[in-house]
């Protein structure tokens, strides 16, 4: 079975320069996720996807393959799923290369490691699901807010439940998404047909979008006796 990997890498940032190679424990971000791809037993092709020649180097240093994205792909505001089938594209005409089954590496979840990856796969396998996404459990209460007003959305306030009685419920952490080449090709979309849920603990689903963000998941790192081990 042929296994892509997908990691989006864009230059740009505005929240914290050049991030998505920014120092974290001492090493790039961007090894995190790419190291991750390459050290599962299931993934067979990893690509970063990117803008930006400096990230591109230091993925191939690292043993990525790269394919250059360009500009019309690269905005703030450029969804990721025309970004993948430029991929898929590129690697079908350059390589003859489509794969069974594809995962989707967001840079900015480096608590993502492996054995997340791998579990991932396999639970889409063994439940035959056609995309597979990770999350964290919820007990919140959720409002909406319309206008001047807000309203309840998973529950009423007249009957306020206990944490045990509420359904469950799942956030996505954006560390992963997995879905078969032809559900994606069908219907263009990371999430369709038959959904699973990998769960992960909460706080290994925090996402680098600040300084604060760095600064805390350090602190995640630490308390778990991640510093300076292998990703």
């Amino acid at each position: 079975m042929k296994i892509l990997s997908i990691i989006p890498v864009r230059g740009g940032s505005k929240g914290i320069p050049m991030k998505n190679i920014v120092k974290l424990n001492g090493k790039p971000l961007l090894d995190y996720t790419v190291n991750a791809s390459l050290q599962s037993k299931k993934i067979t092709k990893t690509i970063v996807s990117t803008d930006n020649q400096k990230i591109a180097n230091h993925a191939l240093k690292l043993g990525a393959e790269v394919i250059h994205r360009p500009k019309k792909l690269s905005g703030d505001k450029t969804a990721i799923e025309p970004v993948m089938i430029q991929v898929l594209d590129t690697l079908r005409k350059k390589q003859n290369f489509i794969p069974d089954l594809i995962v989707l590496l967001q840079n900015t979840s480096p608590l993502r490691n492996s054995k997340h990856i791998d579990e991932s796969i396999q639970l889409l396998l063994k439940n035959k699901c056609d995309s597979v996404f990770s999350a964290f459990k919820s007990h919140c209460f959720l409002w909406q807010k319309i206008s001047n007003n807000c309203k309840p959305i998973n529950y009423s306030p007249k009957k306020r439940p206990n944490r045990q009685e509420m359904n469950e419920q799942f956030i996505e952490n954006g560390a992963l998404f997995i879905f078969t080449y032809n559900s994606f090709l069908k219907n263009a979309c990371r999430i369709s047909g038959k959904i699973g849920i990998y769960e992960m603990p909460e706080e290994l689903s925090y996402q680098i979008d600040s300084k604060h963000d760095l600064n805390l998941i350090k602190s995640i790192m630490e308390n778990r006796g991640m510093l300076n081990a292998k990703k």
